[in-house]
């Protein structure tokens, strides 16, 4: 612990430095505007300044390009909340709370909360980091296709918390997800499946964004439109210290929600492929299906921010892990960390700590700085973000479409997927017109592709036996833990059905 402790000082030490403490300042102010705009988060904004840092040290490199990706992790919070539009697909989640806080007036405590529980996130999953990096990364190499489809399973089991008490109308939507992620070819055949009208277009399935700016985007613009004739006017709020107070002291109040995202953020960051945001979704599944208010979830719950931003921030400082302790990218984000570093002679792997001590400590030591630097940008920049909502609907409204329309076409560079989006904003209006959940249809598109790989993966392994599950412990308990939660809002009504007659009597 003493070797430890010394060697996370010097890495202190180093990234106090004054290149290297300008490479944070500058990664996570970028990261914040980069996760804040919709269509491109942490993959684009790393891919696109990875050839900057080539001018600077790897160390400094990487500490930037780290600092980047904490950044946006906090700035994706920024555009769900204030206009509706996740800037990535980790923000997904906080769209579901944080735009109805906004829309009723506390955006500021939406902000606040999503910078807080991000600061929480990242503090607790680089401490983990620190102390359990090798015990945890040999404990995710115990993962196999069984043990990640049981884990899906499990963040498909908490979608059932996402739909209130119209259970049907959820797995409803959970199956409209799933089928419009099987579009495309085959993974194991290669065949092509559900290519509708046998147009090419669809053999490459339907982007995430395309479907989350799409829905969240344009469908929540039209329902808004709709309902207030284009005249209503966002609450104005005055943002100072007295603000800043007051939004600490909230903290109390989603503290256990925070500290459970943190927690399973890490543990999911670390798995190979899995990445923050199966992490976000199922912290904030998890969090509405325990909560003493889970009604109020998806109609402006602070803890429905502050669980998915903890969970996000926490995947990503565990992404870091399986990278530089086996060399196996833990995100899309770390996988362009991982060319940098082997671009920049790095080899990581169980080795790295040992042959670049200086290297890993100063990286891991910058956590720990790009975390406050981070959470303090975050915090003085609300004015800036709340001055959005205080102009009319009516304005605000075309600049929406402008963003979710240029997002769209300068990630996919399709015209097609342009117009998908735009079915796809009606499909999520109709839905929310008719009363069915448009939230587990969003996050089973993400976690179906997963889901089928790691499926197939574990019957081809085992010639068809399903009993490959319940044979793996860590995939057993999994299973258990999912089939607990899909029986507990059954559970807890028939509970609360005999208190009502007992009451009544």
């Amino acid at each position: 612990m003493d070797t430890i402790l010394s060697l996370l000082a010097a890495g202190l030490l180093q990234s106090f430095e004054p290149l290297n403490l300008a490479m944070i300042f500058l990664g996570c102010f970028a990261g914040l505007f980069i996760g804040a705009m919709p269509g491109l988060g942490s993959v684009n904004g790393v891919a696109i300044l990875l050839p900057v840092t080539f001018l600077v040290p790897p160390t400094a490199a990487i500490i930037f390009l780290a600092a980047l990706y904490y950044g946006a992790m906090y700035g994706g919070a920024v555009s769900s909340i204030t206009l509706g539009i996740p800037g990535a697909s980790t923000a997904v989640a906080t769209v579901f709370d944080g735009r109805p806080m906004a829309q009723s007036g506390r955006a500021d405590q939406a902000l606040m909360a999503a910078a807080i529980a991000s600061f929480i996130g990242g503090t607790i999953s680089v401490i983990l980091f620190t102390g359990f990096a090798p015990p945890l990364a040999a404990f995710a190499l115990k993962f196999g296709p069984q043990e990640e489809f049981a884990l899906m399973l499990l963040a498909f089991a908490t979608f059932i918390g996402l739909g209130g008490d119209d259970i049907p109308k959820t797995i409803f939507s959970i199956l409209v997800g799933l089928v419009m992620a099987a579009i495309g070819f085959d993974i194991i055949s290669g065949q092509p499946r559900l290519i509708f009208f046998d147009m090419v277009e669809f053999q490459r399935g339907i982007p995430f964004l395309v479907l989350a700016i799409g829905i969240y985007g344009i469908g929540e613009m039209i329902w808004t439109l709709e309902h207030t004739k284009g005249a209503i006017r966002m609450h104005k709020v005055d943002f100072g210290w007295s603000r800043i107070k007051a939004g600490l002291k909230q903290t109390k109040k989603y503290l256990p929600v925070t500290t459970m995202g943190s927690v399973l953020g890490f543990f999911v960051g670390t798995l190979p492929a899995a990445g923050a945001t199966p992490a976000s979704l199922m912290s904030y599944g998890l969090a509405k299906t325990f909560s003493k208010d889970g009604d109020s979830f998806g109609k402006g719950n602070v803890a429905g921010v502050a669980a998915p931003e903890a969970a996000n921030n926490a995947a990503s400082t565990g992404s870091m892990l399986p990278m530089l302790t086996l060399g196996i990218p833990g995100s899309p984000t770390t996988a362009i960390l991982l060319g940098g570093m082997i671009i920049w002679g790095l080899r990581p792997g169980p080795l790295l700590f040992t042959e670049s001590p200086d290297f890993v400590w100063g990286l891991i030591g910058s956590m720990y700085v790009a975390n406050f630097v981070t959470v303090v940008l975050n915090i003085a920049l609300i004015p800036v973000f709340i001055r959005v909502l205080a102009m009319p609907f009516s304005i605000l409204a075309p600049i929406i479409f402008i963003l979710c329309v240029v997002g769209v076409f300068a990630t996919t560079d399709r015209m097609f997927d342009t117009w998908m989006m735009l079915l796809l904003g009606c499909v999520g209006y109709l839905m929310r017109k008719l009363n069915y959940p448009v939230a587990p249809a969003v996050l089973a598109i993400v976690l179906g592709p997963l889901t089928e790989r790691s499926l197939r993966q574990s019957l081809i392994s085992s010639q068809g036996d399903a009993m490959t599950f319940l044979e793996r412990p860590i995939s057993l308990v999994c299973i258990l833990i999912a089939v607990a939660l899909v029986s507990y809002p059954f559970v807890s009504g028939m509970l609360k059905k005999r208190r009502a007659a007992k009451a009544a009597q």
